[in-house]
């Protein structure tokens, strides 16, 4: 197997050459699997660009890694990395029943009009094949499914088998304290974030300041993670892409981000946002990204709240089991084997029932 070769470990002190020639295999090993898409019928995105001709700079790109399954997953991402390695510790889980359709958010701006036009679209077009698929949000990308669905048809609620939530953040303020609140200190993201949403748009010199200052953030977050760590080679090819996203996403690109989180709206405890089956994975260390205040964290530590949004909404904490190396906020790649015991049973369940009643 390909993936079976690709779990050679490749040591920090190995030959640089040999480790690129690696990293590069992996790389393009995944090329291969994964490939753009588009959806036969874009309604939504064309009705969306006769009002905004301008928004087609903004689109996403939409990849697919093909599987003989009739459950697709729909993998939309953090800010950092693109949907298409957030789960690569993940893909051949989640393959087993269905292809994968990836959301890579633009690099020079965002549009949330026609994030939410292209999944629209996505969603149709699978549903015209007669597949329904669930929908995995991580971080960031939590925020925009939450939001795309408090806002969506009845008839779009109808075409999603289920929705995975992974270290949701769900608004600006699960990142930033009210002014009120200032014990403990100010942390590194906190303290970006804040100076972002506060930026002047048309101040291009400061806004390239504080995207530079928030790229140095989240390379500092990678980097803590693969400490003392053996990395293999597909560690190697994924730190590649993430690194390209964060050096080369221009600062127009990464406020534009920015602002869209800071306009998504905490949502009413009136109405349910999706009624199906979901599976919310929260790490155990939440707070070191998340702030005390976090009205998401608050939500989905109180079953009596969340099944008020999500009524069939199962919460699990993803830990280590290693007091040492606690899992951190959306550490798919780093702490995969906790996640992927916890997706692999969700998946089983809700969608072979029958074959659990049996066993």
């Amino acid at each position: 197997m390909i993936e079976q070769g690709l779990k050679l470990s490749v040591k920090r002190e190995m030959n640089p050459m040999v480790a690129s020639a690696a990293t590069f295999a992996a790389g393009f090993m995944r090329t291969m699997a994964i490939k753009k898409y588009i959806p036969k019928s874009r309604l939504r995105e064309i009705r969306l660009l006769e009002t905004k001709p301008t928004a087609h700079v903004k689109r996403c790109l939409v990849y697919r890694e093909k599987s003989a399954g009739n459950f697709p997953t729909i993998i939309l991402g953090g800010f950092v990395p693109d949907s298409t390695e957030t789960v690569e510790f993940q893909r051949q889980i989640l393959r087993e029943h269905g292809s994968l359709y990836f959301l890579n958010y633009p690099r020079n701006g965002f549009c949330e009009e026609m994030f939410a036009a292209q999944l629209g679209d996505l969603i149709e077009d699978l549903g015209k094949k007669g597949q329904k698929p669930l929908i995995m949000g991580v971080s960031f990308g939590c925020g925009l499914l939450t939001d795309y669905l408090r806002k969506a048809s009845e008839a779009i609620h109808e075409q999603i088998r289920g929705l995975i939530l992974v270290s949701p953040v769900i608004c600006t303020d699960d990142l930033i304290r009210p002014a009120s609140e200032k014990r403990d200190g100010v942390r590194f993201l906190e303290n970006n974030l804040k100076k972002i949403v506060a930026a002047d748009p048309n101040d291009e010199a400061n806004l390239e300041k504080q995207i530079e200052r928030s790229r140095r953030c989240f390379h500092s977050l990678f980097t803590s993670g693969a400490e003392n760590r053996p990395l293999n080679v597909r560690h190697l090819a994924i730190r590649h892409k993430i690194m390209d996203v964060i050096n080369n996403t221009p600062s127009r690109g990464g406020f534009e981000r920015v602002v869209a989180l800071r306009d998504f709206i905490f949502p009413s405890m009136e109405n349910s946002i999706f009624a199906g089956p979901v599976l919310t994975l929260m790490a155990e260390n939440e707070f070191d990204i998340l702030v005390p205040s976090s009205p998401t964290m608050k939500l989905f530590r109180d079953p009596s709240q969340y099944s008020m949004l999500f009524p069939k909404c199962l919460v699990k904490t993803v830990r280590s089991g290693d007091p040492d190396d606690g899992v951190a906020h959306a550490s798919m790649i780093f702490h995969h084997e906790a996640y992927n015991s916890l997706l692999d049973n969700w998946y089983n369940k809700l969608l072979y029932p029958r074959l659990q009643l049996a066993v």
